[in-house]
């Protein structure tokens, strides 16, 4: 089935509700979006983290954390390791 979406001037589109639910977004999760021979492809980040489960060790250090956290802690990390070069 088709739904009508519409691209906003930040280049944002709202996913229709019933395509939504159908596939069990919610707010704030990720989504996966690709180009495929000219059409957008969006799917549920989780899926991947499904397929991918267990093929990644977690480092020590990180195991527990919240992703989003273990995130901010390289990129600070990164960053400050940037700045000692300058």
């Amino acid at each position: 089935m088709n739904f009508l979406a519409t691209v906003t001037s930040k280049r944002q589109l709202t996913i229709p509700v019933g395509i939504s639910k159908k596939i069990g977004l919610s707010e704030g999760d990720k989504v996966l979006v690709r180009e495929e021979k000219g059409q957008l492809i969006i799917s549920p980040a989780y899926k991947l983290v499904n397929q991918i489960a267990g093929s990644v060790t977690i480092p020590e250090k990180l195991k527990g954390i919240n992703p989003d956290q273990a995130i901010t802690k390289a990129k600070e990390k990164y960053f400050k390791n940037k700045n000692d070069f300058r």
